[in-house]
C-alpha cells in the first residue's frame, strides 16, 4: 500500500480569522490514516492569509475526498481546494 502527498488550499472566512486556532481545527478534523505533513501560508489579498497543509493519505483511501469533506466543514473555512496530488 502506498501513499499520496496532497497539498491542499484552504481558505478562512475573512483575514480576522486566527490561522493558529484554524490549523489545530484542521488537524483534529482529519479522518483516520492521514497526517499533515507541514503547512505553508499564503498571502492571498487584502490582509487574507490562506493556509496549505500538505495531507498525507494512504493510497487505498479513495484519495483526499474525505479530507477535502472534512476540511471543508471546519469552522471559519471558505473553501478547499487541492493544489497538487503526488505519490511518496
Amino acid at each position: 500500500m502506498g501513499k499520496v502527498a496532497a497539498k491542499i488550499k484552504v481558505m478562512p472566512e475573512s483575514p480576522e480569522i486566527d490561522l493558529d486556532d484554524l490549523q489545530e481545527r484542521l488537524e483534529s478534523s482529519l479522518p483516520e490514516g492521514a497526517k499533515i505533513n507541514g503547512f505553508e501560508r499564503d498571502e492571498v489579498a487584502f490582509g487574507l492569509v490562506a493556509l496549505l497543509p500538505t495531507v498525507i493519505v494512504p493510497d487505498d483511501t479513495g484519495g483526499t475526498e474525505a479530507v477535502e469533506e472534512n476540511f471543508s466543514n471546519v469552522e471559519n473555512v471558505e473553501s478547499v481546494e487541492v493544489q497538487n496530488v503526488g505519490r511518496i
